[in-house]
């Protein structure tokens, strides 16, 4: 084979290495699904989850009470500061009609009940094994919490850890009037 005819040979290779790159950004900005980035103001998607002690949790069902719904993981240190705060503040609300729904992302469910009993939790936390959860609210990064009225109306996103006091805050906004 020639030095010319490798050349050509090479050229055609990195050309149809070429197209197929362009051809999978085309598809990807054209024909993929697209994720709805969710706003305040927005109804918060409806889902089911099954929490560790296998209670069934719609959002739907929360209907005329606020929630304070917390997406985070085992492993995630910010998560772990706030936890205690999240507690604190569910014995402080729940009978005022706020409540708080815990959703674990991708984390074993032996993983989250060690956490649950090392942090002695005592409200709902429900594992999202499918991502399915996360993806609906698209979900990045952890801990982010969805701040939901009576309504079912997103009040806030929070993408943060949050204090004590940012934490009561928040839920004294979503409790119903």
């Amino acid at each position: 084979m020639t030095k010319s005819n490798k050349k050509r040979n090479r050229l055609i290779v990195r050309g149809i290495v070429l197209l197929l790159m362009v051809s999978a950004v085309i598809y990807t900005i054209a024909f993929k699904d697209k994720v709805k980035v969710l706003s305040v103001g927005d109804s918060a998607p409806d889902f089911e989850l099954v929490d560790l002690d296998g209670n069934t949790h719609r959002l739907s069902d929360y209907k005329g009470q606020g929630v304070f719904l917390n997406f985070w993981g085992t492993w995630c240190g910010p998560c772990k500061r706030e936890m205690p705060h999240m507690e604190k503040m569910h014995t402080e609300f729940e009978d005022k009609g706020v409540h708080i729904l815990a959703v674990s992302v991708k984390d074993a469910k032996l993983k989250v009940e060690s956490f649950r009993e090392r942090y002695k939790l005592t409200f709902p936390i429900a594992i999202d094994q499918t991502d399915s959860v996360k993806g609906l609210y698209n979900i990045s990064p952890l801990p982010t919490t969805f701040l939901i009225n009576e309504d079912g109306k997103i009040e806030k996103i929070i993408t943060r850890e949050m204090s004590e006091e940012e934490i009561r805050s928040h839920m004294e906004s979503i409790q119903p009037k």
